[in-house]
């Protein structure tokens, strides 16, 4: 699968323990769907609800995090989808599979990537595929260049970058000459590419690279906030930076709203953040306040009020007081996801 590299990117753990997911309800029923995470228990992942119980039992080669009430699981070396019951809804005949955005899923068949629907038929092929659908387009390689497809499998936006992200606040991060700027839904240059590297817009603000520094832009492509050695990206109004070899947190206007003092440190999910003092990860909430004492190996965001944790090199969960409510018994974990 071709790999991207337009994120600037701060310097996380290898799972998804850096990613704030936003996992609003969107109606009352919603609300009703059971949360669940994935598990990796020896070399098979399963999933258990927010009590620990294992509800689908570990017996997949690989799994994601449920996405649009579906997982993509691997099981006998293809790759499928199942529902929140464990059902195989969409049979495992693909070489590989990403979650299902905006109602539709990457799959890998025949040696192409395409995109399937919710019954499992294919939509569209393509040689490779950039990134999921996000704002109803998703960006798609043709002949070499990287272009934008809509949900029919329509190019809408011809290809002619070197590279593109995903859409966030309408605009996409592409590649033009080594240098990368940002386009709006027609295709148009809005903002210059003249960064060396960028994030997705969040909350208004991108992260970029300049000279090997971090700032960020607001969509007028103005530099808003220069000068910081890494930096996540904004999440809750916050976000975290590195400032000479400690991490604190900023605003949006650059101005420091929690002391550079830590080693190390995530996004804000549900109004905590996991922070590393020495060798150990604890929680801070927004004033700075320490919630959750550094005492453990790893730590990830929180979803759905739990939040993974490595205790002895196995993961577990902790709730907002700090309680580990599922014991640290697993090798891998995912997020806890309702919808």
């Amino acid at each position: 699968m071709r790999h991207k590299l337009l994120l600037a990117g701060v310097g996380l753990v290898t799972v998804w323990v850096g990613v704030c997911f936003d996992q609003t309800a969107n109606s009352s029923s919603t609300q009703e769907v059971e949360a669940l995470a994935r598990v990796e228990i020896g070399d098979k992942w399963g999933f258990i609800d927010e009590t620990g119980r294992a509800v689908i039992p570990a017996q997949f080669e690989r799994a994601s995090d449920f996405s649009e009430q579906l997982a993509a699981v691997t099981f006998g070396g293809k790759a499928g989808f199942i529902d929140n019951k464990g059902k195989m809804v969409i049979p495992a005949r693909f070489e590989g599979a990403r979650s299902f955005y905006d109602q539709l899923a990457m799959v890998e068949i025949g040696g192409k990537q395409g995109f399937i629907d919710k019954t499992g038929k294919v939509i569209a092929q393509f040689e490779f595929i950039d990134t999921d659908f996000s704002e109803q387009l998703a960006a798609v390689v043709i002949g070499g260049k990287t272009g934008f497809i809509d949900k029919t499998g329509r190019v809408v936006i011809a290809p002619q970058f070197e590279e593109a992200g995903a859409f966030s606040d309408q605009l996409a991060a592409v590649q033009i000459g080594g240098k990368i700027g940002f386009i709006d839904k027609t295709g148009k240059v809005v903002i210059t590419p003249r960064f060396e590297g960028t994030s997705y817009f969040s909350e208004e603000l991108a992260q970029v690279r300049v000279g090997g520094k971090i700032g960020f832009i607001d969509k007028t492509g103005k530099v808003v906030i220069t000068q910081l050695d890494n930096a996540g990206s904004f999440s809750e109004q916050l976000a975290p930076a590195d400032m000479n070899g400690k991490w604190g947190f900023i605003d949006k206007t650059g101005k420091v709203v929690i002391p550079a003092q830590f080693d190390d440190a995530r996004d804000f999910c549900e109004q905590l953040a996991a922070v590393k003092s020495g060798s150990k990860w604890g929680f801070i909430d927004k004033t700075g306040r320490v919630v959750i004492l550094a005492q453990f190996e790893n730590a990830g965001s929180f979803s759905e009020q739990l939040a993974p944790v490595s205790i002895s090199g196995k993961w577990g969960f902790v709730d907002k007081t700090g309680k580990v409510v599922i014991p640290a018994q697993f090798e891998a974990v995912g997020a806890f996801a309702r919808d």
